[in-house]
C-alpha cells in the first residue's frame, strides 16, 4: 500500500470503500495513476468534471478569479455570483437563484422554500414534503428523509419528520399520497441517479406537474446528477415538457468546485427574506467563476454533441454479450450487467477503464466533452468486462 493510502487509511473517517487505485494527475478525460497506469475516466468525479480535469478555460476562469478575490461574505455583492444567477436564470426561465455549496444544501433550500411557501399561504400544517420510492436527495439529516430507500435511514433515526414516498412512475399512486395530508409540495428526480439510472416516464411527470398546479403547491425538481448538460439538455426535466417551481443542481455546475444551487420559479420567487437562509461558502466568487466558464459553454451546439455521444455509448453497448439493459438519457447512462456490477468496475480498473456503480448496474458519467476517439477505446474495454467470465 503506498504511503498516501497508509495515511489515508490511519486518519481519514472510514466512510468510503475505496478502490485500491491513487490518482495524482490528469488532462482531459485520462487520469495518472500513482501506479504509473494511464486510466480513462468514465466517471467524471460522479458526474462533476463536466470539461474533464485541468480544463483550460475552466483553469483560468479560476485562476485569474484567485488573482482579484478568493472569498467575501454575503454582506457584499461580486461579479461572479451575479453573472452566475443570470445566466442560470437566462437559460431557464426561473427567476431567482440561492447558491450553497452542494446538492445536499440546495435540496434542503428547497425544502425550506416550499414550506414557507405553504406556511404562509395555507398554514402550518401543510408541510409535507411527497418524494418518491428509490429516489435520493442527499445525505443530511432532512435530504435522508426525503430520500426514498429505507436503508439509508436505518442508523440515523429520528429523521426529520413530514416526508412521504409515493411510487416512481405511478400518477395515481402520487395522487393518494398527496392528498393524504396536508402538502406542502412534490419533490421528484427525472432520473434517480443513485436509485439505478432509472428514468422517470414523461406521463408521471406531467401528471406531477397537472397535481401541483390543481392544489397550489410547488412542484420540485432535483437536477443534482441529471443538470448541467449531462442528459444532453441543459437540465433534464427539459425533456419531459414540464416547467418546475424550485429546481436544484450542483455537481456538474462547479466543474470541480463545491457549489450547489435551488433556483426559484416566478411563484416562489419572493418566499425567501432577508435573515430566512443563509450560507457562509454560497456564492464563493472563485465557485461562481469557475461555474460561468462551464454554463457559458452548454450551447445547443455542444448539448446536441452530448446527445450524440450519449447514442454512440448506447449503440456500441446494445446487444453486447454479458449486457442486459441500458438506462438513462444522454451521458447519463446505467447498465444492467449479468455477472455483478461491482465485478465488471474492478475487471475494467485493472484494463485502466475507470467506471462507477449504481445499485445493480454500472453507471457511466463521462466528461461531456471526452474525446470521440477516448470514448470509443473505453467502451471496448467495458465490453470486454462483461463478456468475460467471473
Amino acid at each position: 500500500m503506498h504511503e498516501w493510502m497508509k495515511l489515508d487509511d490511519t486518519y481519514v473517517a472510514h466512510t468510503y470503500a475505496r478502490f485500491p487505485v491513487e490518482l495524482v494527475s490528469g488532462e482531459g478525460s485520462v487520469f495518472l495513476g500513482a501506479d504509473g497506469k494511464h486510466y480513462i475516466d468514465l466517471g467524471s468525479g460522479i458526474g462533476v468534471t463536466a470539461f474533464g480535469t485541468g480544463d483550460p478555460v475552466w483553469k483560468q476562469s479560476v485562476v485569474d478569479q484567485l488573482n482579484r478575490l478568493q472569498h467575501t461574505s454575503n454582506l457584499y455583492y461580486t461579479e461572479p455570483c451575479a453573472r452566475l444567477a443570470q445566466l442560470l436564470c437566462e437559460k431557464t426561465g426561473m427567476k431567482k437563484v440561492f447558491f450553497g455549496n452542494s446538492g445536499a444544501e440546495a435540496n434542503e433550500c428547497a425544502i425550506k422554500v416550499a414550506r414557507k411557501y405553504a406556511a404562509e399561504k395555507k398554514g402550518a400544517a401543510y408541510s409535507a414534503i411527497v418524494t418518491l420510492e428509490n429516489s435520493f436527495h442527499g445525505r443530511t439529516l432532512t435530504t435522508l428523509a426525503a430520500t426514498g430507500q429505507e436503508h439509508y435511514h436505518e442508523l440515523y433515526q429520528p429523521l426529520t419528520p413530514g416526508f412521504v414516498h409515493a411510487k416512481a412512475n405511478d400518477p395515481e399512486d402520487l395522487r393518494a399520497k398527496v392528498l393524504q395530508q396536508p402538502t406542502a409540495a412534490i419533490m421528484v428526480e427525472c432520473i434517480q441517479g443513485e436509485g439505478g439510472v432509472i428514468p422517470m416516464t414523461k406521463e408521471f411527470l406531467q401528471s406531477a406537474e397537472a397535481l401541483a398546479r390543481e392544489l397550489d403547491i410547488p412542484l420540485i425538481v432535483d437536477e443534482v446528477q441529471t443538470g448541467n448538460g449531462r442528459t444532453g439538455t441543459l437540465y433534464a426535466y427539459m425533456q419531459y415538457g414540464i416547467q418546475p417551481d424550485i429546481v436544484s443542481t450542483a455537481k456538474g455546475l462547479g466543474g470541480g468546485l463545491p457549489i450547489g444551487a435551488c433556483l426559484l420559479g416566478q411563484r416562489v420567487q419572493d418566499v425567501l427574506t432577508p435573515g430566512d437562509h443563509g450560507s457562509t461558502y454560497g456564492g464563493n466568487p472563485v465557485c461562481c467563476a469557475g461555474a460561468v466558464s462551464v454554463l457559458e459553454r452548454l450551447d445547443d451546439a455542444f448539448l446536441s454533441e452530448v446527445q450524440r455521444k450519449g447514442q454512440l455509448i448506447r449503440d456500441t453497448l446494445t446487444g453486447a454479450p454479458g449486457v442486459e439493459q441500458i438506462t438513462g438519457l444522454g451521458m447519463m447512462v446505467g447498465i444492467k450487467t449479468a455477472k455483478p456490477a461491482k465485478n465488471v468496475v474492478l475487471a475494467c480498473m485493472e484494463k485502466g477503464v475507470l467506471c462507477l456503480t449504481a445499485k445493480d448496474r454500472v453507471r457511466l458519467l463521462p466528461a461531456l466533452n471526452i474525446p470521440e476517439e477516448t470514448l470509443l477505446e473505453a467502451l471496448e474495454i467495458l465490453k470486454q468486462a462483461c463478456a468475460e467470465n467471473n
